[in-house]
């Protein structure tokens, strides 16, 4: 199998380092827009550096990986189902919902396979929460806390390219919090704080966010995101039934302190960063995508779950916004899949 990546940045190289040592990918030819970059990467893996993205397609290729910048992600999925090829797409398809459902029509249209990376599908704690709850152990699912917490902010020029903090980051908790719980969201109440660093507010972005969301069998659910939490890196989801309760993220490298005399002690080395947390998922994720493209399983999380988080995030900025509750059916693009 020969696979094609566009986009060498920093978890293009992560996924190019998993694809060139899995047994079933023969070899792989890499492009991104810095050409230097992509030739470094390609010689430390002894893989070929393609000038552009059109000699991807025309040297031939099995299936395509894209982790260029978001704004190119419609566009290449769009030329990638054209071509008849596989592709394996960092989220999201595309920062609005036109984009989005025109590149999944296109998709759709050429009966080709579109995998999206939300890696968290494939991290081993929010397997287990899953599993948990699909099995009844919790009974009947009353609360669903969840947050996202990164260590410190991006730089300040590529906010404005993010879409804003619900769909660049909060998107993983309302694409997970489906993926666990197999229920839809039915409406949003969200709100958002600039009062950190100056560069949010000329974004028209916020640093810290939060929302509470109802699902369609009355679970509420609620997911806050910062950018600005020095303690370290969190990601956590805690769910709880009328049976039990349970937890996502809590292990030694969790960066919180209890303020009780017998409580567990501050992590010695707390998460940093998506990269360290997420790293084996980033990996099985893409195992999984060369099953995908060899017939041996299928497509994990397509378009349409994509669109889904999406439309998610589009109603919580929409209700930030507005200050007002948001139906989730006032968002285009309904018809959500079924779950597996």
């Amino acid at each position: 199998m020969r696979i094609g990546i566009i986009g060498t940045g920093r978890i293009g190289t992560i996924h190019a380092n998993t694809l060139s040592r899995h047994r079933d990918v023969g070899s792989l030819i890499l492009t991104d827009a810095d050409a230097s970059r992509a030739q470094e990467l390609a010689h430390r893996l002894g893989e070929t550096a393609a000038p552009g993205v059109d000699e991807i397609f025309r040297w031939g290729v099995d299936a395509v990986v894209i982790t260029t910048a978001t704004s190119a992600h419609a566009e290449l999925i769009g030329r990638a189902a054209r071509s008849g090829l596989p592709v394996f797409c960092e989220k999201p398809i595309a920062l609005d919902l036109p984009g989005t459902l025109s590149a999944i029509a296109e998709v759709e249209a050429a009966g080709t396979v579109l995998q999206m990376g939300f890696q968290r599908r494939f991290d081993a704690g929010y397997r287990g929460a899953r599993e948990a709850v699909r099995a009844g152990r919790l009974g009947r699912l009353h609360t669903v806390r969840a947050l996202t917490s990164d260590q410190a902010p991006p730089p300040a020029q590529w906010l404005p390219l993010s879409g804003g903090l619900y769909r660049d980051t909060s998107i993983h908790d309302f694409d997970v919090l489906r993926w666990v719980t197999g229920r839809e969201v039915v409406d949003v109440y969200a709100a958002g704080s600039d009062a950190g660093p100056a560069m949010f507010r000329a974004a028209g972005d916020v640093d810290t966010g939060a929302a509470l969301l109802t699902l369609d069998d009355g679970t509420l659910a609620t997911i806050t995101a910062t950018r600005l939490n020095g303690a370290g890196y969190d990601v956590r989801m805690e769910l709880a039934g009328e049976l039990d309760q349970i937890v996502v993220g809590l292990d030694d490298r969790t960066p919180i302190a209890s303020t009780e005399p017998t409580g567990p002690p501050a992590a010695d080395k707390p998460w940093t960063g998506f990269l360290e947390r997420f790293g084996p998922a980033y990996e099985a994720e893409l195992n999984a995508f060369v099953e995908v493209v060899r017939g041996g399983r299928a497509n994990p999380c397509d378009g349409r779950e994509a669109l889904q988080a999406l439309r998610i995030a589009e109603a919580c900025e929409l209700s930030r916004r507005e200050r007002r509750p948001v139906r989730l059916a006032e968002i285009p693009g309904g018809a959500a899949p079924a779950f597996a």
